[in-house]
């Protein structure tokens, strides 16, 4: 069990390899980058991640994918009416515009879960979490009679997250927000009926 100082210097040195990672790449970062920008030296580093760097990038993971989460709270646990669907889509697309290549789903799915088995896991689990609760929104609106009956909501939810990864990518390659817009709003059309699946 940490104590707070403790639990201060690792939440120091998790948030200082997030940050190496988003700048630079994970492939180009060394304990010593990260030593360096957390103000600790190497003894300490393998006081808190005794088996190095594999179970340093495994908690940076599963601190972007709380990250990803909290960044959409409290719109992403009340989607309920189409008013607060909106606001959660509006919510979305700022948040990565204002991260761009800094937002914790690019570094999840560009760099972390490619060089690590365990990111990986991690990067499932907060799809899996995300689009549970993505879910839950679609079933409670199909029950209102707000949505059609023919809309899978298991289905649905799993579009909806890919059209937030895949613009994310796209927004991070050009930095232009308009795909993840685009995709977020056929996404929602069609959830309402403005559009019917072929």
């Amino acid at each position: 069990m940490l104590t707070a100082k403790g639990a201060a210097t690792r939440d120091r040195i998790v948030d200082a390899a997030a940050a190496e990672i988003r700048e630079r790449g994970v492939g180009a970062v060394t304990l010593d980058d990260i030593g360096r920008r957390s103000g600790t030296g190497k003894s300490q580093l393998f006081h808190y991640f005794p088996e190095g760097k594999e179970q340093l990038l495994l908690a940076v993971a599963e601190r972007e994918a709380d990250r990803v989460i909290e960044d959409q709270e409290p719109q992403l646990g009340r989607l309920t009416t189409w008013e607060a669907w909106r606001e959660w889509r509006d919510v979305v697309v700022e948040k990565y515009r204002r991260q761009g290549v800094n937002c914790p789903l690019g570094v999840l799915i560009t760099e972390i879960g490619r060089h690590t088995p365990a990111a990986q896991a991690v990067t499932g689990k907060l799809l899996a979490q995300w689009q549970r609760r993505v879910q839950a929104g679609i079933e409670e609106m199909k029950a209102d009679g707000k949505i059609r009956a023919e809309v899978d909501p298991a289905r649905a939810s799993a579009a909806l997250i890919a059209s937030v990864q895949g613009g994310v990518v796209i927004l991070m390659s050009s930095g232009s927000a308009k795909h993840l817009e685009y995709a977020l709003d056929l996404c929602l059309d069609y959830l309402r009926g403005d559009i019917t699946a072929s």
